[in-house]
């Protein structure tokens, strides 16, 4: 035998990243068609010889929540330049996006590892109350914004409001913020805890539970739209 093949070590096979050693995103399904990488198929017609062609281009719309196992880890805090470029911060993990959320606001601004302590002490709840194995499925399950919202048209004095759709991205973006906003408002002045207060708002808003501020919130900016089409 060899000196290299005895000096070699075995290749381990590479670990289950899982958030906080518990968590792990493998089940983790996006059902919403808006949010994900879709395939169209488009006909081409060449001029030429007058022939159809189907052809399948995979439209990436992007993955607006990232859960994937590129986007795994250990925890909520990458320390990524996720800000620097446009779009960019749709591949910040999600559960790390939430942690951020947690900062608003001025007097908690900075405070990230006191919001990652919240936000696995409210996984942990949310485990203890449910039963569920996959808590960031149930993170997941309460991220879709409205669809539908309406915008200022016209100028100071004879301004409506017209029903408009909503992009993929401030979906997200909307949902994270209204979860956070919800917990924080429930907590404040309240002998409940902000993890505590955190964990009944995901658990609401991933049954759909008009119980959620974010729901809640959500139908109210879909009613408003609709009155407005």
């Amino acid at each position: 035998m060899t000196e290299w093949e005895t000096a070699a070590p075995a290749v381990a096979e590479t670990p289950d990243i899982k958030l906080f050693g518990k968590w792990s995103t493998d089940d983790v399904q996006i059902n919403d068609i808006s949010l994900i990488t879709t395939t169209f198929v488009v006909r081409r017609l060449f001029n030429q010889k007058e022939q159809s062609h189907d052809t399948k281009i995979n439209f990436k719309k992007g993955d607006y929540i990232a859960v994937k196992e590129k986007y795994a880890k250990y925890l909520p805090h990458s320390a990524g330049r996720y800000a620097a470029k446009r779009f960019r911060k749709a591949q910040c993990p999600i559960v790390e996006r939430l942690t951020n959320s947690m900062m608003m606001h001025g007097r908690n601004n900075g405070k990230k590892l006191m919001t990652v302590r919240i936000v696995k002490h409210a996984f942990e709840i949310i485990h203890l109350l449910t039963g569920e194995v996959g808590l960031i499925r149930c993170v997941v399950c309460s991220l879709f914004g409205p669809r539908e919202d309406s915008t200022r048209i016209g100028r100071a004095g004879t301004v409506r409001r017209q029903a408009v759709d909503v992009s993929p991205l401030r979906r997200v973006n909307q949902a994270i913020w209204l979860l956070c906003t919800g917990a924080r408002e429930a907590a404040f002045r309240n002998i409940k805890t902000i993890a505590e207060c955190l964990a009944d708002e995901l658990i609401n808003a991933a049954k759909g539970s008009s119980n959620s501020y974010a729901i809640k919130k959500k139908d109210e900016l879909e009613r408003v739209a609709k009155s407005n089409r």
